[in-house]
């Protein structure tokens, strides 16, 4: 495990200030479109040797114990419904929902005392899955690592899956959510955003500056090709007709599903992985726990509108607009030197969903104060960044004393 760090950046690009922009990590790279299957035949392989790794513990332990051809059935039968029985994903947190719209509910996770200082927003992931990641268990949680740090007033936004109503939905009206929830909280809040979240924060950030306290970011693409990551070069091939389809089968929305299928072929060895450790260890009560919780928030997929899935296809994974400056929302450019917030920025070492590179690109971007814009990285992967016990015991509480010392009032 590498050592964790906290580093306050020393230097930040002035090209902002200056009017230009900011260095874009990929541009010198980009060529070719890079072949894929290299990645998928390595994932194969590990997940193959991952498969016999697990064949191999579940028939040791079944011959250890004795096992009668009987047990290995009881086994067998005992692993699928374990498996394939899905619950809803709960809210760890007692909330209530202050504001609804057809796209989102505003939750409040404020204590009762809370009734000064700036108010947190926390602008959870809207990727097929639903947004309690950042609330994912009594001791996996966001929320209460936000409340533990001493910041009363905390809210989510909570996304609502496509319906046919609101497939057409776009970036304009994630970003009206987003104005209708500040303004609830009375016009200007600490932004945090993760993942998906975390680019739909900072696009808001550059579009209401004088609505953002502070911004944080987990785990978010900022600059979409910086480290040639599989999912870009996945769009990059098979290009944005594919997707349509794959909204068009939907019916104008993408299936929660497919984003699913998409995520699992990544790191295919994972997923495997998973499920041979249950098999071999069925008889551990609160391993089957831990997995039942997790897999009732992972397979349970939500819908997401085709049109904002579409545009982010094209404007952001293939042309990389927001970091080039060239992105408009509602006819107005989206330029992140706008944005003069104290800056947060969390990546995992491990991500191969979201590389650091494309993360910390925002730090060049922003006119924010170099004393005031921190990288942080953890040892692990995308999950960890939200629900991860390193990221929620090393990373998130001196991020979050940060953001309560400049939130008092």
């Amino acid at each position: 495990m590498p050592a964790l760090r906290a580093t306050p950046l020393l230097e930040t690009s002035d090209v902002a200030a200056r009017g230009g922009r900011p260095k874009i990590a990929a541009e010198a790279s980009l060529g070719a479109p890079a072949p894929l299957w290299p990645d998928f035949a390595a994932s194969a392989a590990a997940g193959w040797w991952t498969a016999a790794l697990g064949v191999t513990a579940y028939w040791a332990g079944a011959l250890g114990r004795g096992a009668a051809p009987l047990d290995v059935a009881a086994d067998a039968a005992r692993f699928w419904e374990i498996a394939v029985r899905r619950e809803r994903p709960a809210w760890a947190t007692p909330n209530t929902v202050v504001l609804r719209s057809p796209l989102a509910r505003l939750r409040s996770f404020c204590e009762p005392s809370a009734t000064t200082g700036v108010p947190t927003l926390v602008v959870a992931p809207q990727s097929g899955h639903a947004s309690s990641i950042i609330d994912y268990s009594p001791q996996q949680s966001q929320v209460d690592a936000m409340r533990m740090a001493g910041l009363g007033r905390v809210y989510a936004l909570d996304w609502r899956g496509a319906t046919q109503a609101t497939k057409d939905a776009g970036i304009e009206d994630y970003v009206a959510v987003l104005d209708a929830a500040v303004e609830a909280l009375g016009g200007r809040a600490n932004l945090i955003g993760d993942s998906q979240g975390g680019w739909l924060a900072a696009i808001y950030a550059a579009l209401r500056p004088a609505c953002v306290n502070t911004l944080t970011v987990a785990g978010a693409p900022i600059d979409f090709h910086a480290g040639r990551p599989l999912i870009q070069r996945m769009v990059e091939l098979l290009g944005v007709p594919f997707f349509e389809r794959l909204v068009a089968l939907g019916g104008g929305v993408m299936r929660g599903d497919d984003v699913h299928r998409g995520f699992v072929l990544i790191e295919p060895e994972n997923e495997v992985a998973k499920q041979f450790e249950l098999l071999a260890r069925l008889d551990d009560a609160k391993h089957v726990a831990r997995y039942r919780a997790f897999e009732d928030w992972h397979k349970h997929t939500q819908d997401i509108p085709g049109r904002l899935y579409l545009w982010t296809v094209e404007h952001l994974f293939r042309d990389n607009e927001l970091i080039r400056g060239e992105l408009r929302v509602g006819g107005e450019r989206v330029d992140l030197g706008r944005i003069r917030a104290p800056v947060n920025l969390l990546a995992g070492a491990r991500d191969r969903i979201t590389p650091p590179g494309q993360v910390f690109a925002l730090a060049d971007a922003v006119s924010t104060e170099p004393r005031d814009v921190v990288q942080r990285t953890t040892g692990g992967g995308h999950l960890g960044l939200f629900m991860g016990r390193e990221a929620l015991r090393e990373h998130w509480p001196p991020i979050l004393a940060d953001v309560l010392e400049r939130s008092r009032s």
